[in-house]
């Protein structure tokens, strides 16, 4: 197929094609007619028996039954029974976004029926990822009669079998990549089970939290079928959609399926403002509109996986838990200050970890290692470096221990989470899982050699064959007088967007640049002006010091294509239309 507007080298490099190898039949021409939405959900590989219930995703439409899961009537048995008795139930979640959100919801659902709960998340830095033995043990020495295990516990082999001799009942709700062999649990949740039937591994794109609300469904019905709302309200499970949402879109799952439905409905509760947690964060984080997917992703998932990262693990579930207004607002603005300081702190390791790297190296993984850098930040300058090398990318930090503690993310079509599991299983890590686009592991320091070694082997096809099919991938291409304030509200209506439902990438020009400079960190501002008369505003976001933004600086006097996605732009109350710069081809 023909690139589009015959460009097959950009200036980083790469073709322009149509996505999904599917041309639009008539443009986009921001009527938002069912036409020009359809083409975008064949784009993004929908059927067309879907296209009614992704215009407007809900979850009459989307959601299963929970029954369909392994386990999941067991757990739920098991947690209306402790309901009823007044045990002590003790949510034990991942100290990031994900097992903040999925922590809360239990919470807050049993906090709804009576239920009698607590929260326990581990400390990154001293704890590490996942249950410990030791904390199950102490949990249960406590007083704990129950533990759910939310966004880990599907590798924890030792903990488990420890709980279980302790007398200590365990339900694991997880996501993350499974083995042939699974620990011992009352119950295992995880739609990523090899043992799945094929109507509930067709929802292992769920994120942790995703599946914690379908055992909250689950439980609900146990409950009502037990009479447990004879006398007081039943709970409204759709009010904690809003924690649901966060943690999908902030855990980079893909947004297709019932996520979207997730997503979608979950924005609408947002904006009631009735959690006060997360209302405190919206306001801490300076958010002046109700905030959609783009905002859960960059303004409000970093904040709560600062606690998790570079403070005490336990701010974020706290935070999103909390009924105080007051209480919630000193959590958010300590979020607010520890995310400030998280970004200083990764800007320095990104820094260093890029003067290591070589771009030029032809291993299939990036491996980068270095003593001293703080593990709470590596899983985002993982994905700084896979940005910057096109290829998958895993960052070691090196502890006074001579343990590395590393976290990974992928390229589409590269199972880094699969490729973890089969080095731990060969002896070469003391940890490790995930899933396809990100993992996190712990190794030997003397081991990093060996280790990037097998992952080179397992992996160098399926990154070559990533980096042949390498290329932008565009929506649309229309003249510069197309950009509208209308196109990017259009285009809104096929949202949510995110991992795996991409924003429509817009193709547009020729334009030449008449304004180009660097604002805030490393950002590159342009004013554009179109050879039909149009002017539009465009931004590359940190850019100013790679290839694309040199020919950004220097392109005065020259016409050029740009590709990126059309966004509204509210800068002092003015609405208009803006360009977010991806890629540039010289015209």
């Amino acid at each position: 197929m023909t690139a589009v507007f015959n460009i097959t080298t950009s200036i980083l490099g790469q073709p322009w094609r149509w996505r999904g190898g599917i041309a639009p039949g008539s443009g986009l021409d921001g009527r938002g007619d069912d036409e020009m939405l359809h083409h975008l959900f064949r784009a993004r590989g929908a059927a067309p028996a879907d296209f009614a219930r992704l215009k407007i995703p809900t979850l009459r439409d989307w959601l299963p039954d929970p029954s369909i899961f392994r386990d999941m009537d067991a757990a739920a048995t098991r947690l209306a029974d402790a309901v009823a008795a007044n045990e002590a139930i003790v949510i034990f979640g991942d100290y990031d976004v994900d097992g903040a959100t999925s922590a809360a919801v239990l919470i807050r659902y049993l906090r709804m029926v009576g239920g009698t709960v607590g929260h326990y998340i581990p400390d990154r830095l001293l704890e590490g990822y996942g249950p410990s033995a030791d904390a199950l043990v102490a949990l249960k020495t406590a007083g704990a009669d129950l533990v759910v295990t939310v966004d880990c516990g599907t590798q924890g082999f030792e903990a488990l079998a420890a709980a279980r001799a302790a007398g200590l009942d365990v339900i694991v709700v997880d996501h993350h990549k499974a083995a042939t062999a699974l620990p011992v649990a009352l119950a295992l949740v995880n739609p990523n089970r090899l043992d799945e039937a094929p109507e509930a591994a067709a929802h292992g794109h769920l994120a942790a939290v995703g599946v914690a609300f379908l055992l909250a469904v689950a439980l609900n019905r146990t409950l009502r079928q037990r009479g447990a709302f004879a006398t007081h309200p039943e709970p409204k499970l759709t009010e904690l959609l809003d924690l649901v949402a966060l943690g999908t879109v902030a855990d980079v799952v893909p947004l297709t399926g019932l996520n979207r439905a997730f997503v979608t409905q979950g924005l609408k509760v947002m904006r009631t403002r009735r959690n006060v947690g997360l209302t405190a964060l919206i306001d801490a984080a300076g958010l002046s509109k109700p905030p959609g997917a783009r905002d859960l992703g960059f303004a409000l998932g970093p904040r709560v996986n600062a606690g998790g990262r570079v403070g005490q693990s336990d701010l974020g579930v706290r935070l999103l838990t909390s009924d105080d207004p007051a209480e919630a607002m000193a959590l958010a603005a300590e979020l607010d200050r520890l995310n400030i300081d998280r970004r200083g702190i990764e800007a320095a390791v990104t820094d260093e970890a890029l003067a290591i790297a070589d771009p030029t190296s032809n291993m299939a993984v990036a491996l980068v290692a270095g003593a001293g850098w703080h593990p709470g930040v590596i899983g985002i300058v993982a994905s700084r470096l896979k940005d910057r090398l096109h290829r998958p990318t895993i960052v070691i930090a090196i502890g006074d221990d001579g343990l590395g503690k590393g976290s990974g993310r992928s390229l589409p079509g590269v199972d880094l989470g699969a490729a973890v599991l089969a080095a731990k299983d060969a002896g070469l890590l003391i940890a490790g899982g995930g899933h396809a686009m990100a993992a996190g592991l712990t190794v030997a320091a003397d081991g990093i050699d060996a280790l990037a070694a097998f992952l080179n082997d397992r992996l160098a096809g399926a990154v070559d064959v990533a980096a042949t099919a390498r290329a932008l991938d565009c929506d649309a291409a229309i003249a510069p007088r197309g950009v509208s304030l209308q196109l990017a509200e259009t285009l809104e209506v096929a949202g949510p967007y995110g991992q795996g439902w991409s924003q429509p990438r817009i193709a547009s020009g020729p334009w030449t640049a008449v304004d180009s400079r660097i604002v805030g960190e490393h950002h590159l501002k342009l004013v554009l002006s179109g050879a039909d008369g149009a002017r539009c505003k465009a931004i590359a976001f940190r850019h100013a010091d790679t290839a694309l933004g040199a020919a950004m600086l220097g392109a005065r006097g020259r016409s050029f294509y740009v590709a990126g996605r059309i966004k509204r732009d509210d800068w002092k109350g003015e609405p208009s239309a803006e360009i977010e710069i991806d890629d540039i081809a010289w015209a």
